[in-house]
């Protein structure tokens, strides 16, 4: 019998712009994938291919997300749970068991593990780290349009000297995380609450 368990990862928790985004993914028994490992160890090209393959032969895959707004009022953590929540919540069937990258558990009822560094020992948190990974970078690129300036497309949101010089120069995006340091820092010569529009 088909045992549904659930791996449930996230991306994005310490990047200064964007959302946090997890995925959670249900794996056959007999599901195997060479090089399935976490994400950030991956090149973009192989992420790439091994989240079509996941795609292909998952029972089930969904994501939720977390937006600044959300990270600034409840925190990072808070909201990183949050998105992995949503994501749960979005499977098209209930798992019997989710297992989480880490060692903070969802706030749900659902039977759960956490498991220390996952992503790189349980095959269905290493597909929700890689499916976490490719859809916020597709979301970071797609609003790097919208925002020029930042390189969000390169970095990611991540806090690089790039990034930092962009924000002293251009102040705070829409997208941007207020309550993070490097964005308070550089920002700080802005108005609160005046942002960067698109």
């Amino acid at each position: 019998m088909q045992e549904l368990i659930a791996g449930v990862d996230e991306a994005g928790r310490g990047c200064l712009a964007g959302p946090v985004v997890a995925a959670a993914v249900i794996l056959p028994n007999d599901f195997y994938l060479r090089d399935l490992t976490d994400s950030k160890k991956l090149t973009v090209k192989k992420r790439e291919l091994l989240a079509k393959h996941i795609k292909a032969q998952a029972i089930a895959w969904a994501f939720g997300f977390s937006w600044p707004r959300e990270i600034e009022r409840i925190n990072i953590l808070q909201a990183s749970l949050k998105a992995m929540y949503r994501a749960v919540l979005n499977l098209k069937l209930r798992p019997t068991l989710v297992l989480v990258d880490g060692n903070q558990k969802i706030p749900f009822n659902l039977p759960q593990q956490t498991i220390v560094k996952g992503d790189s020992l349980i095959p269905q948190i290493s597909a929700a780290s890689i499916l976490a990974k490719t859809i916020r970078d597709k979301v970071m690129f797609h609003l790097d349009k919208r925002y020029p300036g930042y390189g969000l497309a390169k970095h990611k949101g991540y806090a690089t000297k790039e990034h930092l010089r962009a924000l002293a120069f251009l102040g705070p995006s829409v997208i941007h995380r207020l309550t993070f340091k490097g964005v308070r820092e550089k920002g700080k010569n802005w108005l609160p609450g005046i942002y960067r529009q698109a």
